[in-house]
């Protein structure tokens, strides 16, 4: 279902301009790109060096203090975002509009401000909408803006500190028996919906080709044909308990790859690291309210979770 992980380990095979070089060919020869030859020449190097930069800004957070961490897996991720564009656009970058961030956030807080609340606006252009576009074929984002509390309800990993400090689910854990999946039918009350509804609702949501089975007693049983964590969307993949998990309730959000939850909330995150210092350093020290654990809680998971969503986006 996923490719084997062992953390950095895992990227070696990229760091060698031969191998690199014949994995950039293959994927524009399966693309149909021109000068597939040409382009995987000159883009290996590239290639390897975000790679390398990237996981240089992740080593450096693994030490770094609370208070610079996300800056630096900010741009860790953006540097290993690069890697993988260049496997999708061998002309990367051909203007300087994709170098913007592509997302706004609002530069000066308001008294009483509450991370949970705090929004990040998309912008037309930028390398957010192109990474959605050209990784992930997102013409059209659904929605114009996010809540920080909305994202953090997309990490799959937060289930539990969700539960801890508001008892309530925000993913159903999805249980599989060889080839065959179920969830609790309990989820049809959350999304209002009888069980064929429901799962032709899903069907219209994923790439995936959902086959409906018997259901017995309180489960929806399937199977499906796609196994790969990026086309099973809005299932998502919890890297701490190796489960696939479902959202427990509709949003816009449910079918945004997890790299571009990861990239919004390490993107707002950075800024208020930058340019917020009173509000970041009197949350770190006073911790008055939950934006700390769940900040804390997820700045831990991005650390390991976004190279892993990175090299399954590279092997797929």
């Amino acid at each position: 279902m996923l490719f084997p992980y062992n953390n950095w380990d895992s990227f070696l095979s990229f760091f060698s301009a031969s191998s690199t070089q014949s994995y950039l060919k293959n994927c524009y020869q399966l693309q149909t790109f021109e000068l597939a030859e040409q382009k995987s020449y000159e883009n290996s190097y590239p290639f390897i060096y975000y790679l390398e930069h990237g996981q240089v800004y992740y080593k450096q957070a693994e030490t770094a203090p609370l208070i610079i961490q996300p800056i630096l897996l900010f741009y860790g991720l953006v540097h290993l975002i690069k890697a993988c564009i260049l496997t999708v656009d061998p002309n990367y970058p051909e203007t300087t509009s994709v170098l913007a961030h592509g997302v706004s956030t609002r530069k000066r807080k308001k008294q009483h401000y509450c991370f949970f609340q705090d929004e990040v606006k998309f912008q037309k252009s930028g390398l957010f909408p192109y990474i959605g576009e050209k990784m992930f074929h997102m013409k059209h984002l659904e929605a114009e803006k996010a809540t920080m509390r909305d994202l953090l309800e997309q990490i799959p990993e937060l289930n539990q500190m969700f539960i801890q400090t508001e008892g309530k689910n925000t993913f159903v854990s999805i249980n599989q028996q060889e080839d065959l999946f179920s969830l609790p039918k309990s989820i049809l009350d959350n999304f209002h919906m009888t069980e064929s509804r429901f799962i032709d609702y899903w069907q219209s949501k994923s790439s995936s080709n959902i086959i409906q089975q018997s259901s017995e007693g309180k489960l929806i049983n399937f199977k499906l044909n796609h196994l790969h964590s990026s086309e099973l969307l809005p299932i998502k993949y919890n890297l701490e308990n190796n489960k696939l998990h479902f959202p427990s309730t509709k949003s816009q959000l449910n079918n945004y790859p997890e790299l571009l939850i990861h990239y919004l909330l390490l993107y707002n995150l950075s800024m208020i690291a930058r340019y917020e210092t009173e509000w970041w350093s009197e949350l770190i020290k006073m911790m008055p309210n939950l934006d700390y654990p769940f900040i804390q809680s997820f700045l831990h998971i991005t650390a390991r979770k976004g190279p892993f969503l990175i090299y399954q986006y590279l092997k797929k």
